[in-house]
C-alpha cells in the first residue's frame, strides 16, 4: 500500500489529502492532523474532481474523503484515484453506516469514518491498519 516519507533519520511523515466541500471541516480534518504525531496535511480539495488533481500532484499517503461533494461524489473520486495510484483513502460522512450509499464498500477505500469519530486515535489506528485490505465489517 502507501508508504510514507521518511526525513534522513528523521521520523516517517504520513502524507495527508483532506478532501471536503466545507471549509469548517477541512479545518477541523486539518486540525485533527496537525494533532497526530507523523501527519501532514499536503492539500485540500473541495470536490471528487479536485481530488484526484491533487492527489496526482501531490502523491498523498492517506486521502480523508467526504462522500458528499459536487460534482463527482467522493466514492467515484476514491476509484479514480486508486485507479491511479496506491493511497489508503478513508471515507467520511454524517451518515450512520446503515445510511451509506451501497456501493461506498466497494469502493477501494480503507474504511468509513463518521465525521464526529474523526481523532488523532482513529488516524493512527486505520493506518497501522493500511494493510488489512478492508475495515468494512
Amino acid at each position: 500500500m502507501a508508504t510514507a516519507t521518511a526525513a534522513d533519520d528523521g521520523p516517517m511523515t504520513v502524507r495527508v489529502l483532506v478532501v471536503d466541500d466545507q471549509t469548517p471541516f477541512r479545518r477541523a480534518a486539518s486540525a485533527v492532523c496537525s494533532m497526530t504525531a507523523g501527519f501532514e496535511v499536503v492539500a485540500e480539495a473541495e470536490s471528487g474532481e479536485e481530488a484526484v488533481e491533487r492527489a496526482a500532484a501531490t502523491a498523498p499517503d492517506v486521502v480523508l474523503m467526504d462522500i458528499n461533494l459536487p460534482g463527482i461524489n467522493g466514492i467515484e473520486a476514491c476509484r479514480q484515484i486508486l485507479a491511479n495510484q496506491t493511497a489508503v483513502v478513508v471515507l467520511l460522512s454524517t451518515y450512520s453506516r446503515d445510511d451509506l450509499p451501497s456501493d461506498a464498500a466497494d469502493s477501494g477505500a480503507l474504511a468509513y469514518v463518521h465525521k464526529e469519530e474523526l481523532s488523532p486515535n482513529v488516524l493512527e489506528d486505520l493506518w497501522a491498519q493500511r494493510d488489512s485490505g478492508g475495515l468494512w465489517t
